[in-house]
């Protein structure tokens, strides 16, 4: 069963995209709702993938996502940024430092996320 970690801050796109992903495929889920916990539970569950928002309490997923990519245990777990930000400077920056896709929120249809998840998945071991 692979490990699915969605990080957001807002608790309806959080249960949302929770659903999506758990009715996509076999996956365990795990939550977080500020980039702090974030860290702490990429930690504690070693994660397949990360759903990461940019925009969080405490941390950034931009900072967060730069602490996962410059960990040799972290580094290789695929990062795809589920934002708001649709800058395409701020894309740019988060796919340079290293995440595997970057989607819209607003752009994005609910089978997006399932196609992406099952897309990583399937890559990953």
């Amino acid at each position: 069963m692979k490990k699915i970690l969605i990080a957001e801050d807002e608790i309806s796109l959080l249960e949302m995209f929770s659903s999506i992903v758990e009715n996509s495929g076999n996956y365990k889920i795990t939550k977080a709702i500020d980039g702090e916990e974030v860290i702490k539970k990429i930690i504690e569950n070693l994660p397949d993938i990360i759903l990461l928002d940019i925009m969080m309490p405490k941390k950034d997923g931009i900072d967060v996502l730069i602490d996962i990519k410059s960990n040799p245990k972290t580094k290789n777990i695929p990062v795809i940024i589920l934002s708001n930000i649709s800058d395409k400077n701020q894309i740019e920056k988060a796919l340079d430092l290293g995440a595997s896709d970057y989607l819209v929120k607003s752009d994005i249809h609910l089978k997006d996320i399932s196609n992406i998840i099952n897309k990583y998945s399937t890559n990953k071991k």
